[in-house]
């Protein structure tokens, strides 16, 4: 069986980690790739970086998809008129149209969500699968709506909503809710993968021996298959469910039926 433990760097909580079971399987945690030598030493993890490559890739189709942009949309800019049309759609039906300033917001973060959980596919740890970024996704939700509260109601009418108990723990447990559910989804399905991977490389080298081995035939379309869900269709999946109860929770801020 496989053992579970809080693992901390620096004092911040990273994940949830499974530990080195009996059949000497190890899925670890967050790892620090190198230390930037100033203010003490800035560790820099395997979240950081793939968080780079994501903005990276993001910033190259932002470039690809602006580029010759022509009166009568087609091909790409088409495409891309859509998605941001569906957003701002999105944003309006849910939260309300005085909050489709809120668009490009939502849209980053949708983005963001989704790429971080496909960098799997590249051979990257998905950054989604380190809680500190999904924290830090739901905290900036949770200050939209403090602010929504204060500019709708005033800032002496947000604060008296703090005098029932309920409602510091209601406020508290918004970024907490939003940052789990969207960090242990995707994590469950990094490890679900792992493990997958694991035991085909182990049905390979068991039939084929040392050929199976060098060459792990099972894990080359099976996982394939599965990735269709767990990476492909899990991803949008949360990525679409954080962007809703972001609005949401804004819309009901501002006292949005």
């Amino acid at each position: 069986m496989l053992g579970f433990e809080i693992w901390r760097e620096s004092g911040i909580l990273v994940c949830l980690i499974p530990l080195k079971g009996d059949d000497g399987l190890e899925i670890s945690g967050v790892k620090v790739l190198f230390s930037i030598p100033i203010f003490g030493g800035i560790q820099i993890s395997e979240t950081v970086v793939a968080g780079w490559v994501v903005l990276g890739i993001l910033i190259a189709l932002v470039a690809f998809f602006s580029s010759r942009v022509e009166r009568i949309p087609k091909g790409k800019q088409a495409l891309a008129e859509e998605f941001v049309s569906f957003i701002y759609g999105q944003v309006e039906s849910t939260a309300g149209k005085k909050f489709a300033g809120l668009s490009p917001y939502i849209g980053t973060i949708f983005l963001m969500s989704m790429v971080s959980s496909l960098a799997g596919l590249i051979g990257l740890r998905p950054p989604t699968t380190d809680l500190n970024t999904t924290l830090a996704w739901a905290i900036v939700t949770f200050v939209l709506v403090s602010l929504t509260k204060i500019k709708s109601h005033g800032l002496f009418g947000h604060l008296k909503e703090y005098a029932n108990p309920l409602n510091i723990i209601e406020s508290l447990m918004l970024p907490v809710s939003m940052a789990l559910r969207h960090f242990c989804n995707i994590l469950s399905g990094y490890i679900v993968m792992e493990l997958i991977g694991t035991f085909l490389h182990f049905l390979s080298s068991s039939l084929l021996g040392k050929l199976g081995e060098s060459f792990p035939v099972f894990k080359v379309a099976i996982p394939a298959v599965l990735s269709a869900y767990f990476d492909l269709f899990g991803s949008l999946i949360q990525a679409f469910v954080f962007i809703m109860l972001s609005m949401v929770f804004i819309g009901r801020a501002a006292g949005e039926e």
